[in-house]
């Protein structure tokens, strides 16, 4: 009987997930609503503390937050295997509707139409509003601002995928020089059933392979390990959820040929229509590159560092939590954050969205629609794509 009853719970998981997945529109915050309303108001899997305590957990590490957090719910209804189950039925939605319409834009040769430039003015106005929730956020006084403007500043003259991990680590050494006496000393305390043994053989996995993987990858051509050194690097790099994993991901594949600028942010646009997380973006990338074997290549690899991150953190997370450099640190990096954003606001999206002024009047009428009337994202792009057919036809 308690295999029957694991094997009910596990189905209850998958079950329960898919369905957030195919409705959880709108972002990570509004992703963590819906998980409230399902998980905690109406399954009453948590209490309103415990899942509180899961999201701060979360908002300290790197990588997609929603994910992160319903990867945990799943951990503690299920164990390791109910984690990894959530996961797969939050995310699979998403990741089919963007792996078919990578093969779309392929087989159809979709680069010239016109929906696809309207997808790109999509991703502007969505990027900017993005960008100023996390400035005023992450950003709320002059020091911290005063990171974002040089971090900003240091990518556009020096845009590389290896400047941008060391303007974070810099920001990081920052934050712990200047801002241990903002940290919260009121930190409530955590359980978790999982041992700091498992905690640290976690972590030792996900250290050991960022120093392997751009080893073996200096000394293969196999596009696929390629594939998984970018996309395992940047999940296990990018603070401060979805929007962020843009100028990461495009510093990796656009200056290297792997994908032009044009298909990268059409991509990026119609991630904006789908439920669940936007890291899924990464299933559109890896079509682009080789097929459906590269979208589960990148897939995994993007999301892979968020399990071994959630099993080595939640062990600790009562010392981590309460120490005022640990919080200290992570203001200088979610400040640098924001500039790494603002840095890819310019290039590669506004660059490459915006090359008229009705491409500028149809950008203003969708950041308004997005950031004052608060229009979800996924009608945006319907908006914005009926906006742009509607534009070329009116205007000469």
């Amino acid at each position: 009987m308690p295999g029957k009853n694991k094997i009910r719970t596990l189905i209850e998981i998958l079950l329960t997930s898919t369905k957030l997945g195919l409705t959880s529109f709108g972002g990570p915050v509004a992703h963590l609503a819906y998980f409230k309303d399902e998980y905690i108001d109406r399954r009453k899997w948590l209490d309103d503390k415990t899942y509180a305590d899961i999201i701060a957990l979360c908002q300290f590490l790197p990588g997609p937050a929603s994910s992160q957090v319903g990867i945990s719910i799943g951990i503690m209804r299920g164990g390791l295997l109910g984690g990894l189950i959530s996961w797969f039925g939050f995310t699979i939605p998403s990741v089919i509707v963007l792996v078919v319409f990578a093969m779309m834009y392929q087989a159809f040769s979709l680069a010239d139409a016109g929906f696809i430039h309207s997808l790109k003015i999509v991703a502007a106005a969505v990027v900017l509003h993005a960008l100023i929730g996390l400035g005023k956020k992450l950003t709320p006084d002059k020091s911290r601002l005063a990171i974002a403007v040089a971090a900003a500043a240091v990518m556009l003259l020096y845009p590389s995928a290896w400047m941008q991990i060391l303007i974070i680590l810099v920001a990081g050494l920052l934050g712990l020089t200047f801002f241990k006496d903002k940290a919260e000393s009121n930190v409530q305390p955590f359980s978790i059933n999982i041992s700091k043994k498992l905690g640290l053989t976690s972590l030792g996995i996900l250290i050991s392979m960022l120093i392997i993987l751009p080893l073996l990858n200096s000394t293969s051509n196999n596009p696929l390990l390629n594939i998984f050194d970018i996309f395992f690097r940047v999940g296990s790099l990018v603070f401060g959820g979805g929007h962020v994993v843009l100028p990461m991901i495009e510093r990796e594949v656009v200056p290297t040929g792997l994908l032009s600028a044009n298909e990268f942010l059409a991509g990026y646009g119609m991630a904006q229509a789908v439920p669940g997380p936007l890291f899924t973006f990464s299933s559109y990338l890896g079509t682009m590159m080789e097929g459906i074997i590269g979208a589960v290549v990148a897939t995994l690899g993007i999301f892979l560092p968020s399990f071994l991150f959630i099993i080595a953190a939640l062990p600790f997370l009562n010392e981590l939590r309460k120490r005022a450099s640990f919080q200290g640190v992570l203001m200088g990096v979610n400040a640098s954050v924001v500039g790494i954003l603002l840095a890819a606001f310019y290039d590669p999206v506004i660059s490459s969205s915006i090359a008229s002024t009705t491409d500028f009047a149809l950008g203003v009428i969708l950041f308004a629609l997005v950031n004052i009337w608060k229009v979800p994202a996924w009608l945006i792009v319907i908006i914005g794509v009926l906006g742009g057919y509607v534009l070329q036809f009116i205007t000469f």
